[in-house]
């Protein structure tokens, strides 16, 4: 086992970020990406079990893009392997990303061919906004929220919430897409409402009329 040298903020393990540096170009970039590099930061205290090939580190931010994704801690399984693997980040979990936000307990975030390419979060519950372009709000709540980087989509699974404008849609899942920024309603086969009127499986928006004075879309209703 092994720490970090005292600084105040150190990157983490300068082989591993070199070998990313390196390697192949990935094949499928984020969006509007050129610089694909991955940069982690820990504080001192960093744990590294050689013998299993596993680490612990603490106060993590893990940036890649315009993605960016903060925790208490962070575990890893397997090794510092960016072509295929998946981290637990845990403690205050925050994670922004092509305008949205994305909060939570903790979160399984997962590199392919060294690129993230999923992340995806559980609380209790989890949480979710971004500022849309007429400058309302949407946010959206779920059990757990999974968001994939190549669709710009977060998935909004069990007990999903979602204020869009004015409208309030829950659903078992919620899908909206941050590019767009625009919602799907499914069911939980993923096919939408087939269920009986008020069952689980049925999709629920309720409409808010606007109050007297107010100009379209121009007040929300908190969650």
């Amino acid at each position: 086992m092994a720490s970090s040298p005292p600084s105040n903020h150190v990157p983490l393990l300068a082989v591993a970020l070199l070998s990313v540096l390196l390697g192949d170009v990935a094949r499928a970039a984020p969006v509007n990406c050129k610089n694909q590099e991955i940069v982690i930061d820990a504080k001192p205290g960093m744990e590294v079990d050689t013998q299993n090939n596993n680490a612990v580190l603490r106060d993590v931010v893990i940036t890649q893009c315009d993605m960016r994704i903060e925790a208490a801690e962070a575990r890893v399984a397997g090794g510092l392997n960016f072509e295929n693997s998946s981290w637990t980040v845990s403690g205050d979990v925050r994670i922004s990303a092509e305008g949205g936000k994305l909060n939570s307990d903790k979160a399984i975030v997962s590199f392919r061919n060294k690129l993230i390419s999923n992340a995806t979060v559980t609380g209790s519950p989890a949480t979710f906004e971004q500022l849309r372009t007429d400058g309302t709000t949407s946010r959206g709540r779920a059990g757990t929220i999974d968001y994939n980087t190549a669709s710009g989509t977060v998935s909004l699974n069990d007990d999903a919430w979602l204020l869009y404008g004015r409208n309030e849609i829950t659903s078992q899942k919620l899908v909206y897409n941050l590019r767009t920024q625009s919602f799907q309603g499914q069911g939980r086969s993923g096919t939408g409402a087939a269920a009986s009127p008020g069952g689980k499986d049925r999709i629920r928006i309720v409409i808010q009329p606007p109050k007297p004075g107010d100009k379209p879309d121009s007040k929300e209703k908190k969650p």
